[in-house]
């Protein structure tokens, strides 16, 4: 139905089930469009354009609009209590030939404002292992809470990333490392 569909995002319990797009010639395409590619104030949920979902990069950030409605990712505000996260710590990522599951290990807040925040959408793949550490650590020491779970370098983790509106600009983040 559309060549642009890399996978399918779900975490049990919330509204969050829908496929995820990736258009790596065309950044932010499904900002604003849905999964038929027609304009949508809720857009879709997409895959940064550098990621590699299939080999797959270290890590893999995927977008969606924190919708009012509760559609979207509007379920992870539910992730800044650690008494939710307790209940729902697993995310589950299919891409078109794999079946995974994350569990997740920081959750925080950031500004996406340039120069300002936590670049996490930037960390694809890890140079080395020190890189790897440093975003992990960096991911933890913003978390909201510790959830105990520290990735170790070869892990693979998924971010999912959307509107966060204590701050000017804010991204609201939920990562989570890749155990199956």
């Amino acid at each position: 139905m559309n060549n642009d569909m890399v996978g399918w995002l779900k975490i049990e319990g919330t509204k969050l089930n829908y496929p995820v797009l990736q258009t790596p010639d065309e950044p932010n395409y499904y900002l604003y469009r849905d999964f038929e590619g027609k304009d949508s104030k809720g857009g879709a949920i997409y895959a940064r354009e550098e990621c590699d979902i299939n080999k797959p990069s270290d890590n893999i950030t995927l977008y969606g609009h924190n919708m009012a409605n509760g559609s979207m990712f509007a379920a992870l505000n539910n992730y800044t209590s650690k008494e939710y996260w307790e209940k729902n710590k697993m995310i589950f990522f299919d891409t078109l030939y794999e079946y995974h599951t994350y569990k997740i290990f920081a959750v925080f807040k950031t500004s996406a404002n340039l120069g300002e925040g936590f670049s996490y959408h930037q960390f694809v793949d890890a140079a080395n292992e020190k890189e790897f550490n440093d975003f992990v650590s960096k991911c933890k020491e913003l978390a909201f809470y510790d959830t105990g779970i520290t990735p170790v370098y070869g892990d693979k983790l998924i971010c999912l990333s959307t509107c966060e509106y204590t701050m000017d600009n804010g991204r609201l983040v939920v990562c989570a490392r890749r155990v199956f």
